[in-house]
């Protein structure tokens, strides 16, 4: 489980930052994304990041 929780903690905590860099309109890639420059975007990949930061912590987390 911890594996697998760090893997998808990892994924999402990725996807959000470049959800945050493409709403941001610091990273103008793939040119046809509807998401670029649109600040909503900021909002959801800093939430999707988040919730990657928490799984990891999680998944880092020993129990007692």
């Amino acid at each position: 489980m911890t594996i697998f929780l760090r893997i998808i903690g990892v994924a999402a905590l990725l996807m959000g930052l470049l959800w945050v860099g493409q709403g941001a309109g610091l990273i103008m890639w793939p040119a046809s994304s509807f998401m670029l420059a649109q600040k909503q975007w900021m909002l959801w990949g800093s939430l999707l990041a988040a919730l990657g930061a928490l799984l990891i912590w999680r998944s880092g987390r020993r129990r007692g």
